[in-house]
Parts: C-alpha cells; sequence; structure tokens
C-alpha cells in the first residue's frame, strides 16, 4: 500500500513547474461598477478606491482573472490531469487552506489584466483531521501589459476523507476566534453588548472591529453600543454541509444595524424559509453551554408580527 501512495506522489511531482494557464485574460477590463460592488460589499468606504483618480482596492487581484462558469480558454490540461491522477487514487474531496497575494502597483479602471499561472509545489503525502492526500499550490502572475502588477498563490488540500467515527461525543459549537483586534467586541457581548467601532478622528462607525479606519485611516478609537435595531439586508440558507452543533436548515443573516453597520449572524424566530431582505429584527444573546464552558453570542430574532411586512 505504501508503495503505491509513493508512486502516486511520485507522479505528482512530475506536474511541478507545469503551465496551469498561459496568456489569460481578464472577461472584463478593471471598471468602476465591479470596485463599487465590491467596497459596498465589504463596507469599505475608503475615498482612495471612487472619484476620477480612483484605483481598485488591492485584494481584488483574483476577481479581474476570474473565468466565471464557462471558464479561461487560456486554461491548459495539466492542472485537470493532476486532479483526475488524484481522484483516481481515491482523494475525491477538495477544500482550500489558504491563499497568499502580493501587490506590486495598484491597478486603475481600463487596465487590460493577462494573467499566468502555474502548478507551483504539489506536498507529501499528509494525513490530517480531514483525511490523507496532498496540498496543491498553483502561483497567478497577474501583469497590465508587460508589467507585473501581482501575485496570487492559492493552496488547497486534495484527500480522501478520513472515515467519520460512528458517534459523536457531543455537540460543541464553535468557538470564535478571539485576537488582541476584536477581544474588546467579545468581552462586550459576554456582558449583552454589542459594541461598535467609532474613529474618533473622523467619527466613522465600523464592524466588524479593525485596527484603523477604513474611511481615514485614523489609529483611535472609541466604542458606542448598538441600539439592537436592524433589518435583514442580505442572507443565505444553510443545508450542507451539517455540523453536529447546528440543525441545518437554518437562515445566516447580515443584518444592517439602525447605526448603518453591518453583521453577520444568525436570523431566529422565524422559519428559514420566511427570512426575506428587509425582515425587521432585534438583537438579543444566547447562552450555549457544553464541555467547551460557557458561551454567549449575539442573534437577531425576527419581530414579532411584522413578517409579512417584507415579501
Amino acid at each position: 500500500m505504501s508503495t503505491v501512495v509513493d508512486e502516486l506522489g511520485a507522479r505528482l511531482k512530475t506536474y511541478e513547474g507545469r503551465a496551469a494557464a498561459v496568456a489569460g485574460r481578464g472577461k472584463d477590463p478593471v471598471n468602476e461598477p465591479m470596485i463599487r460592488h465590491w467596497c459596498e460589499a465589504m463596507g469599505d468606504t475608503n475615498p482612495a478606491y471612487a472619484g476620477p483618480d480612483a484605483v481598485a482596492p488591492p485584494t481584488m487581484l483574483q476577481a479581474w482573472t476570474m473565468g466565471g462558469l464557462s471558464g479561461h480558454t487560456g486554461r491548459t490540461g495539466a492542472y485537470d490531469e493532476l486532479f483526475d491522477l488524484l481522484d483516481e487514487a481515491g482523494c475525491t474531496s477538495v477544500v482550500a487552506t489558504d491563499c497568499e497575494q502580493e501587490y506590486l502597483r495598484p491597478l486603475r479602471p481600463g487596465d487590460e489584466v493577462t494573467f499566468d499561472a502555474v502548478i507551483e509545489s504539489v506536498s507529501d503525502r499528509k494525513t490530517t483531521k480531514l483525511g490523507t492526500g496532498y496540498f496543491v499550490t498553483t502561483r497567478m502572475d497577474v501583469r497590465v501589459g508587460p508589467d507585473l502588477v501581482g501575485t496570487h498563490r492559492f493552496r488547497i488540500l486534495k484527500y480522501a476523507p478520513a472515515r467519520q467515527k460512528q458517534k459523536i461525543r457531543s455537540a460543541r459549537r464553535p468557538r470564535p476566534v478571539v485576537n488582541r483586534d476584536n477581544a474588546g467586541f467579545w468581552e462586550g457581548v459576554e456582558r449583552h453588548q454589542l459594541l461598535i467601532q467609532r474613529c474618533t478622528d473622523c467619527g466613522t462607525l465600523r464592524h466588524p472591529w479593525l485596527p484603523g479606519c477604513n474611511a481615514c485611516g485614523g489609529l483611535d478609537w472609541d466604542t458606542v453600543e448598538a441600539s439592537g435595531d436592524g433589518t435583514v439586508y442580505s442572507y443565505v440558507v444553510m443545508h450542507h454541509p451539517p455540523f453536529p452543533a447546528f440543525d441545518p436548515p437554518y437562515a445566516v443573516g447580515l443584518i444592517e444595524l439602525a447605526e448603518g453597520v453591518r453583521i453577520v449572524s444568525n436570523v431566529v424566530g422565524v422559519p428559514y424559509d420566511k427570512v426575506r431582505i428587509g425582515l425587521p429584527v432585534r438583537l438579543e444573546f444566547q447562552r450555549y453551554d457544553d464541555e467547551d464552558g460557557p458561551l454567549v453570542l449575539p442573534v437577531f430574532r425576527a419581530q414579532e408580527g411584522r413578517e409579512g411586512e417584507v415579501g
């Protein structure tokens, strides 16, 4: 068995350095409407992304190279061949693990983007909690004319799923990642307060919490407590994959608070198929207890008697 696996790894290694896309071309030039949509979705009000001298947000780098459902004509067969080998070996599942971007100059409306991609590396066989497989890293070089403007590395794990345990010991709810930038927010939640950051230089409110203001760049801030009123700005209904601590289907909403900022949370108090954009909601705090200890989370309950006002 180990010999077969070693042979597979050796075959996969032969794809390192092979092109995954050659002379690919962005389907649209860098353009103001896409920049505006991106900034609205991200809540980014940086003035550098609007006006006659606008530049595109650097993190949009990959957006200009995406091929959509029809794909790109410049794609080679090497990447598909690599995946076929992994599928045949039982590595039928895939999960993105991380990406890394380097920005060499800003992109501006009207720029025509071209790109080349290469299979940069295939790891040795790795065993993770998800299963056993290989990490595959691709690197995309993005250009405008002859100039390299950015690099995008994307790493996935292609693996054979591990066998599930017959019985899960307990339904443990995932814990939020708490760091020095957002610790104050979670401390407020424990006190049943939803705190919003406010820049003390320009007064702009922001959420999620950030170390600096995305409007003026100021580093000083204080907080205001949210009133708790809001509406559903957008939402998705989660059906799959199932997790032990959740009972799908359930609605996850992007809630626009009365103060103007948005937060992602569960919509409760109404069936998932009755959630609608514009639905009025009210903040409440739910406590969950399991073997990891108590956990308090903000959720948003549909206001009674008002579900029929939308839809």
